[in-house]
């Protein structure tokens, strides 16, 4: 018998000062029974930072040919394939190849990632857009995580600050530019 996925249910004041986004956002997230609890918190949180119009969780774990979120327009064209993780090099060249923008957000071991994509061959590479969320910010959603919980996110100059039970964290968005 198959496990079913956990659904888990977010309520985020969201303040990203630096993209000038300002919203509460009420997420629904199936957590895949493969998926930890720290891969799923890190898909809420670059949810979080990518918010835009378009913006959806894809199929992901059902679906290997998929990114973890995905921006499209309003006739389901692929805007932006965003990750989460460290995916390989030839999963960023397909990627790079479907969409305009290609966006990685890692949350472990982020300078080695980085490093392991130096000289790979990944198609339009001088326009992929790696960020590292490790930290506080993930590491206390994770430690604190319900079936529903309820948190603040504030952005401001790269600076994540999450606030939960009147507790504030903070953890930087770092940002590098690929070298292919």
């Amino acid at each position: 018998m198959a496990l079913s996925s956990t659904i888990h249910q977010f309520t985020v004041q969201l303040s990203h000062v630096d993209r000038g986004v300002y919203e509460t956002l009420d997420l629904r997230v199936a957590r895949h029974p493969s998926e930890s609890e720290e891969f799923m918190c890190a898909r809420v949180l670059v949810y979080c930072l990518e918010q835009q119009e378009g913006l959806a969780f894809s199929k992901g774990l059902a679906d290997a040919d998929q990114p973890a979120l995905e921006v499209r327009d309003l006739t389901g064209t692929l805007l932006a394939w965003i990750e989460v993780g460290a995916p390989d090099a030839a999963r960023l060249h397909r990627a790079s190849k479907a969409a305009r923008r290609v966006a990685v957000y890692t949350h472990r071991d982020v300078e080695r990632y980085w490093a392991s994509l130096a000289g790979e061959r990944i198609h339009r590479a001088d326009t992929l857009e790696l960020r590292g969320i490790a930290g506080a910010p993930l590491a206390t959603l994770v430690a604190r995580l319900e079936r529903r919980t309820a948190l603040d996110l504030s952005v401001a100059d790269d600076v994540m600050y999450l606030t939960m039970g009147g507790e504030v964290v903070e953890g930087a968005v770092t940002r590098t530019m690929a070298t292919g």
